[in-house]
């Protein structure tokens, strides 16, 4: 068990609450591991009825993703913790997608990488006007994880690609609207005590048009190219904010961004999520051990220049060879 958890049940709700305010809730290994033992547990506990993943009370959350630096020392190190934590947190993407009870995750503030991949994949994501999307791997030499390659390539069009590539960010509503939550409230603490006290909560699917709905066009047309330059090359071609989308991937580690494209390109494709998470075990523990990986956690996380040297420095130069090595199996597999 973990002080950064807290675990209970209240009447027939397993309730699990993220407590590591500091850190914006980012997930250690020893939380993913005492999560996936609660869930474990009541699974097939007839009085448990339902989930409920939330975060303390007065704090910002919901949970900005895995520990990062840990991670990244991890690998400067023998790289233990680092398999552990992967293993661990693509398990229990795993099981909550597979859950047979109703999973109900309040995504109410900054959700992102790990923060996805415990709420995503449940029956009911709850999104409010604090809510804050995405997946900004490509801007620390990483890929999208935790069941992206699932999610992000069945949304609308190429939404999830653009997400994935620039790491842009929805906010409130705009989560529902692009498919990732599935219900919206104004009101988190209301929502939770109705839910926990077993009266009626109103619950929204229907909403108004999202801010990225003006640029849908432009990303289907663009983010449709097979590789990134490709891409680039098609949002340079567009209009100013087009130009703005090339700029910023131009920022973005160029292995990641090749990666992540052939990721859900693949992951579409697949009939299986748990397939779609052996490939992402694949990656994650290949990826996270380049110099990419460390000069990224260096630049975001560590110095915070923002001004990270990738190798290569430009996507036009990425070697085919070293992608395909990066997707070939493992010995073990995850599964």
């Amino acid at each position: 068990m973990t002080l950064d958890l807290i675990i209970r049940r209240v009447d027939d709700v397993g309730r699990i609450t993220l407590n590591r305010p500091k850190a914006l809730h980012a997930l250690t290994l020893a939380m993913v591991e005492a999560m996936a033992q609660a869930l474990s547990g009541w699974r097939d506990d007839p009085s448990v009825a339902r989930i409920l993943i939330d975060h303390a009370e007065g704090t910002r959350g919901f949970c900005a993703g895995g520990d990062i630096r840990a991670l990244a020392d991890s690998v400067g190190g023998d790289g233990k913790l680092m398999e552990a934590f992967f293993t661990a947190e693509y398990r229990l993407n795993v099981l909550i997608h597979n859950y047979p009870k109703p999973v109900i995750a309040l995504m109410d503030g900054i959700v992102m990488g790990g923060g996805v991949g415990i709420s995503v994949h449940g029956a009911h994501r709850i999104a409010t006007e604090n809510t804050v999307f995405a997946m900004p791997e490509t801007a620390i030499g990483l890929f999208t994880d935790v069941g992206a390659g699932w999610f992000l390539p069945r949304l609308s069009g190429y939404l999830g690609t653009w997400l994935a590539l620039t790491g842009a960010r929805l906010k409130g509503a705009d989560v529902v609207a692009a498919g990732i939550a599935t219900h919206y409230v104004a009101d988190a603490a209301e929502f939770k005590s109705g839910l926990l006290n077993g009266s009626d909560v109103l619950l929204k699917s229907h909403l108004a048009e999202p801010a990225y709905a003006p640029h849908m066009a432009e990303i289907n047309r663009a983010f449709a190219g097979d590789t990134v330059p490709e891409i680039i090359t098609a949002l340079e071609a567009g209009s100013d904010w087009g130009r703005a989308q090339a700029q910023i991937l131009k920022t973005r580690c160029p292995v990641s961004m090749t990666v992540t494209l052939k990721h859900l390109r693949m992951g579409r494709a697949m009939t299986r999520f748990e397939d779609v998470m052996i490939q992402e075990y694949r990656l994650a523990r290949r990826l996270t051990r380049r110099a990419d990986f460390a000069e990224g956690v260096r630049a975001v996380v560590v110095d915070r220049d923002q001004n990270p040297r990738w190798s290569p420095a430009h996507a036009d130069d990425v070697d085919n060879a070293l992608i395909t090595e990066l997707f070939t199996p493992l010995s073990p597999e995850l599964f």
